[in-house]
């Protein structure tokens, strides 16, 4: 069999749904996998995943365990609670659930909470204190004659007491 149509064939992302329907038709002829991914172009594994769907099957990413899993909802309390310290965050994986990874790992999986951690430093509540409870200082400098000099001055103001 030449083998440039097969390259070419096999460039295509998919096989069309009329393509896969003969396919089924000629399974259904006693035709096996392996003519089948000869006359199509395609690889015997693709064959049998599209007798085994029954039809065209859309592409479905493989779900892949990591250690991460079932601990969402502890990893997003611990980045607020650190301000977005990933290795804070790495440290009690280690002390506290006994996963050992490395701090890339850790950043890539809090990523996501990112942009809510800025937004929420960025919004500021003003909030209001009884007199004596807090103390505002204000550090400034003016300028003040001095006999016959002007010399800059720096003073400790205090603000709203």
């Amino acid at each position: 069999m030449d083998a440039a149509p097969m390259l070419a064939v096999q460039g295509d992302a998919m096989l069309q749904n009329e393509e896969v329907a003969a396919m089924l038709r000629l399974r259904d002829l006693g035709w096996g996998a392996k003519r089948l991914a000869r006359e199509f172009g395609c690889a015997r594994n693709t064959v049998r995943r599209y007798l085994r769907e029954g039809g065209p099957a859309p592409f479905r990413k493989p779900q892949r365990r990591t250690v991460f899993d079932g601990l969402d909802d502890w990893l997003q309390e611990r980045f607020f609670r650190h301000a977005g310290n990933a290795d804070v965050i790495r440290q009690e994986l280690a002390s506290e659930h006994g996963i050992v990874i490395g701090l890339r790992l850790v950043e890539l999986r809090v990523r996501c909470w990112r942009r809510e951690l800025k937004a929420r430093t960025q919004a500021t509540t003003r909030f209001e204190t009884a007199p004596g409870q807090q103390l505002q200082i204000d550090f400034r400098d003016t300028r003040v004659w001095i006999g016959d000099e002007r010399v800059r001055v720096h003073e400790i103001g205090q603000a709203d007491l």
